[in-house]
C-alpha cells in the first residue's frame, strides 16, 4: 500500500515517555524533600490512572486530573500538598527531560518526511508535548500536530480522529496510516475511523481478539517496509 499521509503517536511511539516521567517523578519528589519508593509510585500511578479514566469518561474536566493528581497522592500518603504547584513544576521537568528519542525515531521520521505528509496525534498536553518535540529535534518534520487538550477529545474517540482528518488539506482514509504502541488508543482509533494502522508491539504484548491492527511491527526502522517510498509530485493527486 502506498500511503501518503502518517500520523504518528508521540510518547513511547516516537518519544520514551516511560523514562522521562519516572526521571521527571523523582526530581519532583526530591524538590519537597521526598523519596519516590516502590510505594509512592504506585499509589501515584494509582490516583493517576483512575482521575485520567474519569476524565476520559466524562466525569471530570482536564484540569482536575492535572491538578489534584499529586495532592490526592500526597493525601493518601498522610501529607497535604499544592498540587497547582506541584504539576506545574511536573510540567517544566517533562519538558526538559533529556530521555526523549526511541530508538530509531530521528532516522524515520528525517527519511519518511522526504516521501510523505508526516502528523502528530497525541493525548498530551500541548505545551509540553511541542516542548519535547523541539528538544528531541523532531519537530520540523511534521506539517502539523494534534493533541486532545486543543481538541478536547481524547484518542481513540471518533470526534479525536474526525477534527484530525478535517484539519488535514486533501485528506483520504485509503492512503493514510496510523502509527503507534497503543492498542487501546492508536489502534482503536484507527478501527473507529476506518483508517489502516501499525502497532508498535516493542515488548511482545498480547495481541486482541477486539482490536486489531492493519500491522504489527517490533521497531519503528520496521515502518519502512510498510510505507512504500512516493513521488513528491503525486501527492495531493
Amino acid at each position: 500500500m502506498s500511503y501518503k499521509i502518517l500520523l504518528f503517536d508521540l510518547d513511547d511511539t516516537l518519544l520514551d515517555f516511560g523514562a522521562n516521567e519516572t526521571d521527571s517523578l523523582n526530581k519532583l519528589f526530591q524538590q519537597y524533600g521526598y523519596t519516590l519508593s516502590d510505594e509512592l509510585f504506585r499509589v501515584y500511578n494509582s490516583v493517576n490512572k483512575q482521575l485520567w479514566a474519569d476524565y476520559e469518561n466524562g466525569n471530570i474536566v482536564l484540569d482536575v486530573v492535572l491538578n489534584s493528581r499529586f495532592s490526592e497522592t500526597m493525601l493518601k500518603m498522610g501529607n497535604v500538598v499544592d498540587g497547582i504547584e506541584w504539576e506545574n513544576l511536573y510540567r517544566e521537568l517533562l519538558g526538559n527531560g533529556t530521555q526523549l528519542l526511541m530508538e530509531g525515531a530521528l532516522e524515520v521520521c528525517q527519511r519518511l518526511s522526504l516521501s510523505h505528509r508526516l502528523f502528530v496525534i497525541t493525548n498530551g498536553i500541548t505545551q509540553t508535548q511541542l516542548k519535547r518535540l523541539k528538544q528531541s529535534c523532531l519537530f520540523n518534520f511534521f506539517e502539523d500536530i494534534f493533541d486532545s487538550q486543543s481538541i478536547g477529545f481524547q484518542k481513540p474517540s471518533k470526534q479525536f480522529f474526525d477534527y484530525v482528518m478535517s484539519h488535514i488539506k486533501d485528506f483520504n482514509r485509503k492512503e493514510t496510516l496510523i502509527i503507534g504502541d497503543s492498542l487501546n488508543t492508536d489502534i482503536k482509533g484507527g478501527l473507529l475511523s476506518g483508517i489502516d494502522t501499525c502497532w508498535i508491539n516493542r515488548n511482545a504484548q498480547k495481541c486482541s481478539a477486539e482490536i486489531q491492527s492493519t500491522y504489527t511491527v517490533t521497531s519503528l526502522v520496521e515502518i519502512y517496509d510498510i510505507c512504500t517510498p512516493i513521488k513528491l509530485s503525486s501527492m495531493g493527486d
